[in-house]
């Protein structure tokens, strides 16, 4: 037993002594390209936490309260240099310790050949830093380059690090326009990239974000020359003829125009091994799979590839023709385990093993060796529900399961999980919804008759990702528990003949807008409501926003402006003279007029507008790596209305991740209520709470200058249509006197 001790403390002490030199600062999305999320530094720690206070604040100023707009970037610190982004994507870097701006980079400012380029809103996670400075060579010319990448709108930016500049000789100026290079012609889709990518040697690897309609561009993954912006490999997440996976799509054609399969949450790296880790999301489009039939590789893959040359070394598909939205959200993280270590063996008895751990959507940690794939514990393939009723629907029959380490959300939804707080009428109109809604189980396909989608589209596990603590084996989840309604409607086809433009907008607004906005434009859930929008817009403004997008919503450059003002017709309720509305027949057609869509994403609420499932709604789980136990969970979030009634703590939904160090500390804003929160890492006890200027739905950064530990979190609030914000908020503990 003296032996099994010392052995456990030797490994502790081996485990603090590498991360104390490895983890100091805050350089890359996640904190490190393993993505862990954690820091070595100790100052703050359980004994003190509780003196942290706000030493700095700074506001970027273009908050859009009106649209809701947010900030979700995780920011790098580099040489004591704070390099984040606002909410229209401006670019700033301050100084790290104070707050001080040091230079800023206005994206909008940015015109080619008289083509506006403003950014459209859309959301940005982080941005990448690469230097070519080393320390065995000495400055001079060339060296010593630093530069920012970060992408607003459909352009990659490369932004000298020291003043704020574009660097001309990167791209087209100091662009790369994310359209170009993927194989087909994509310039009137929607693609951007809302997570930052990551740096190999002197390749810049990014993913995408793209529309997830039916009208979608590839979601293939592209490296980059770091100093020229040439495409040095492209992998084809969607496989061309010839390709390894090509073979799961049963139409030949479906890599001319499918689109989809993107990774769009960003990678990890295995720097030293040379492999890059990408998670995909779905193919297109998400809940009707008629136009893909087939397992669709590399759809919700993780995807282990050559950060070299960007050759497949192996993969696993979590989903088999996703029918629900369940791409992977996050990256995954570098971890090592012992297998086998459950309490009642010996310390030290099995293997040990560098591994990648995922976590989903559906709410499961999957763990696989990372030079091979192997599943380091057994993956059943169990049967699912297949029957449709949607016409050319063709159901995978099998979805994989993990048996290690059970899963941290639930998984289902019953009659008696409906929420016991609400008032007895509430809870009478919510059952007599059942008797028309299908529920019970995972795997539902989607239909015409709704059913209640739990783990719901937002997860189980969000983007945020989880955070690993090297020194104790502990993986930390922040996860959703909300139920989803899925309707599926037919798509009437497009008529041969002349309309008029309020019938040719009530369809096209089918088409395009009620996935988001609902039947009648309510709009249930985060996304704007479109009832009496007349009033808040004029025509040309409408026109804009449907040409450019804005933050979740994408860029509708694909269709005609008659088209787009036969949508705007039927906005505003106002009947035209029948007119010409004519469009030449396109190749892609074939594919993009699916005959079923989604009618809106509509969350599974009461008539006062909560969860219609019981709490809890939020959580954070600690989960050992090791033994696969969950170690302890706590309760994240709440409603200040519902305390105030005397319910107990329900969690909310929540978005951003959480932080750990070796200060024996768990860091995490992301709820609904706007606190940023700090745990005791080893058994969940709150040692810390403030309550932020907005709501922190982003991931903090920890980091140090001149020996002095600080936390930064991005306040940006507008998700959950809670007030939005501008503020980066800094704590650190008091000066010594």
């Amino acid at each position: 037993m003296k032996f099994v001790f010392g052995f456990s403390i030797i490994y502790l002490l081996v485990c603090c002594s590498r991360s104390e030199k490895k983890y100091t600062t805050w350089n890359n999305y996640g904190g490190g390209k393993d993505n862990l999320h954690f820091s070595s530094l100790t100052e703050i720690d359980t004994n003190n936490v509780d003196q942290l206070q706000p030493v700095w604040v700074f506001n970027t100023g273009d908050a859009d309260t009106s649209n809701h707009s947010q900030i979700q970037c995780n920011p790098i610190v580099i040489d004591s240099i704070l390099y984040m982004t606002s909410p229209a994507l401006r670019l700033f870097a301050l100084h790290a310790g104070t707050g001080e701006k040091i230079w800023e980079f206005l994206p909008d400012s940015i015109s080619r050949n008289g083509e506006d380029t403003r950014s459209s809103l859309e959301n940005n996670r982080g941005v990448t830093y690469w230097t070519d400075a080393r320390p065995d060579v000495q400055p001079g010319p060339g060296k010593n380059d630093k530069r920012i990448f970060y992408v607003a709108n459909s352009n990659l930016h490369c932004i000298d690090a020291t003043n704020g500049q574009l660097v001309k000789s990167f791209g087209d100026s100091g662009l790369v326009d994310l359209h170009n290079d993927l194989g087909r012609e994509t310039g009137d889709l929607f693609v951007t990239a809302t997570s930052p990518g990551i740096i190999f040697k002197d390749l810049y690897i990014l993913g995408s974000r793209v529309d997830e309609g039916a009208a979608s561009a590839p979601g293939h993954i592209r490296a980059y020359d770091v100093r020229t912006g040439k495409l040095r490999w492209i992998f084809h997440t969607i496989p061309q003829p010839g390709e390894a996976g090509y073979e799961t799509w049963e139409d030949p054609e479906a890599y001319k125009h499918i689109g989809g399969a993107n990774s769009w949450s960003g990678f990890t790296l295995d720097e030293e091994r040379g492999i890059l880790f990408a998670p995909t999301g779905s193919a297109s489009y998400d809940f009707y799979g008629g136009k893909r039939k087939g397992q669709n590789l590399f759809a919700n893959c993780l995807l282990a590839l050559d950060a070299e040359t960007g050759k497949r070394k192996w993969h696993f598909q979590f989903i088999h023709h996703d029918l629900w939205d369940w791409d992977l959200p996050a990256p995954p993280v570098l971890v090592t385990i012992k297998k086998n270590a459950r309490p009642d063996d010996p310390v030290g008895r099995g293997r040990t093993i560098d591994a990648v751990a995922q976590t989903t959507k559906h709410g499961m940690v999957w763990l696989f060796e990372r030079e091979t794939g192997n599943p380091v514990y057994p993956i059943n393939e169990i049967p699912v529900d297949t029957a449709s009723e949607l016409i050319g629907e063709k159901v995978w029959p099998t979805q994989p399961m993990p048996t290690f380490i059970r899963p941290f959300v639930r998984q289902s939804f019953s009659a008696s999980d409906i929420n016991p707080y609400l008032p007895d009428s509430s809870i009478a109109t919510l059952k007599k919804a059942l008797e028309g809604y299908r529920f019970g189980k995972m795997f539902i396909p989607p239909g015409k008759k709704p059913h209640v989608e739990l783990p719901g589209f937002d997860g189980g596990a969000e983007w945020g990702g989880p955070a690993y603590d090297p020194e104790t084996g502990l993986l930390y989840v922040n996860a959703n528990e909300m139920g989803w309604l899925v309707t599926m409607r037919d798509v009437q086809a497009k008529p041969a003949i002349d309309e008029n433009y309020y019938k040719a907008g009530s369809r096209l607004y089918g088409k395009y807008c009620m996935n988001c906005h609902g039947v009648e434009g309510k709009s249930k859930g985060d996304f704007p409501v479109l009832v009496n929008i007349k009033s808040k817009y004029d025509s040309t403004q409408i026109k804009e926003l449907l040409s450019t997008g804005r933050r979740r919503m994408p860029s509708f450059n694909y269709i005609t402006d008659e088209e787009k003002e036969a949508i705007i017709s039927y906005l505003f309720d106002m009947k035209h003279d029948k007119r010409s509305f004519v469009r030449p027949p396109q190749p892609h057609d074939a594919y993009r007029n699916v005959p079923y869509a989604m009618a809106g994403y509509n969350k599974f609420l009461s008539p006062e507008g909560y969860p219609a499932i019981s709490p809890p709604w939020g959580t954070i789980t600690a989960i050992d790596l090791n033994t696969g136990e969950h170690v302890w969970r706590n309760i994240l979030g709440e409603y200040a209305e519902l305390r105030e009634k005397g319910i107990p703590p329900t969690g909310t939904e929540n978005y951003g991740g959480p932080v750990v160090t070796a200060g024996g500390l768990l860091f995490i804003a992301a709820s609904r209520d706007g606190m940023i929160r700090a745990y005791n890492k080893r058994n969940g006890k709150l040692l810390w709470e403030y309550e932020l200027p907005a709501p922190g739905f982003a991931t903090p950064s920890v980091y140090e200058v001149k020996g002095k530990q600080f936390l930064v979190i991005a306040c940006g609030g507008g998700k959950l249509k809670t007030k939005s914000g501008d503020a980066y908020v800094a704590f650190a503990l008091p000066d010594k006197k």
